[in-house]
């Protein structure tokens, strides 16, 4: 019996209804396969704690953290709590405090989704965004001064290291060389920021030397985006900065059909500490409570986290089952369907149980 720890944040909005939706899919693998086990401890971190102790999570939240082999985690933001309260207070101190520097983001049509660009479907879109989540526009330094004066100055500094450009640019590239058309895109904005973006594009040409069989290019990103929507059958890895990346998954997900069936997994590669997953959508307080949340991006988000596990019989059968279910028209709202988060989780347990293979 193979067994792994679990650390479920649920957090905010409709967070706990797909984490609750993704243990209960994990439960059923369980069952079906027999020899794997996974223990998952709950933590009722997020804005509620926040409003009852000033805090997103306790002080020793990451040491609490560090004994997982993974955590599985589920939106941030409140609509009565500053975003950047809950994005510094939660998501961001998990991500740098265990230099989890990958953050990898899968996006492909899936069966019975109308994607809204013309002549594209099943197959045509495949990618996988990888952003770099340790520094870049997000590192954290800057400030502000003199403020509520007319003089008011806020600075935020976008800090790019050696060390943090080469090893993002080595992991693209080993992942793009794993897959089959063994492409690359390399997405800067190097023409106007001339030193960050310029060693961005000089080390992608020296790590590109250690892979011969990946053929790469560079975009800059506001020409990706059009690359994106006129030629998506031309991309199939991408790696961008933190900013950059985070801005063209969301797109990524939204041209796949909704960003609520995209996922992501903030990856420790080195594998020192938890890496952690989470579905892309956010907390979307509109629909939360409602019982139509889109449970396919946590699904697949555990698919991210059991071949993080290694367990690639387990990962293959949940995503076997998760298209199975899309290509029956088994679809919450946010993707043309009339089914409730239940229904699908329920449809997702079934072809689990039911697939031969």
């Amino acid at each position: 019996m193979r067994e792994y720890s679990i650390a479920a944040i649920p957090a905010d909005g409709i967070g706990p209804e797909v984490i609750a939706a993704g243990r209960t899919v994990l439960a059923s693998l369980e069952k079906r396969l027999g020899d794997v086990k996974f223990a998952i401890e709950h933590f009722d971190w997020g804005s509620d704690y926040y409003k009852k102790h000033g805090v997103m999570m306790p002080s020793d939240g990451l040491e609490r953290l560090k004994r997982f082999d993974a955590i599985y985690f589920g939106a941030v933001g409140a609509p009565d709590v500053p975003d950047h309260i809950t994005l510094w207070g939660l998501r961001l101190p998990i991500c740098q405090g265990f230099d989890q520097y990958a953050n990898v983001r899968p996006t492909k049509i899936l069966p019975g989704i109308t994607p809204p660009l013309r002549n594209c479907g099943v197959g045509d879109l495949d990618w996988v965004i990888v952003r770099e989540n340790s520094e870049g526009e997000y590192s954290g330094h800057g400030g502000r001064a003199h403020r509520g004066l007319p003089e008011e100055v806020g600075t935020e500094v976008a800090i790019f290291t050696r060390v943090g450009v080469t090893r993002i640019m080595r992991y693209a590239f080993k992942l793009a060389q794993a897959r089959p058309r063994k492409l690359l895109t390399v997405v800067t904005k190097s023409n106007a920021q001339r030193h960050g973006m310029v060693m961005w594009d000089e080390i992608a040409g020296e790590v590109a030397v250690e892979f011969p069989d990946v053929t790469w290019d560079k975009m800059l990103v506001d020409a990706m985006t059009v690359r994106m929507t006129l030629k998506p059958q031309s991309l199939d890895t991408i790696v961008a900065t933190n900013l950059h990346a985070d801005i063209l998954s969301d797109l990524a997900g939204a041209l796949a059909g909704s960003i609520g069936v995209a996922p992501t997994a903030n990856i420790d590669p080195q594998r020192r500490f938890p890496s952690m997953f989470e579905p892309i959508h956010g907390s979307a307080f509109d629909i939360a409570g409602k019982g139509i949340a889109n449970p396919i991006a946590t699904f697949w988000t555990a698919v991210q986290m059991l071949d993080h596990f290694g367990e690639q019989e387990a990962s293959a059968r949940l995503m076997r089952a998760v298209e199975a279910v899309t290509g029956a028209g088994i679809l919450t709202p946010d993707v043309g369907g009339t089914a409730t988060t239940k229904e699908v989780t329920d449809a997702v347990c079934d072809a689990i149980h039911s697939s031969n293979v």
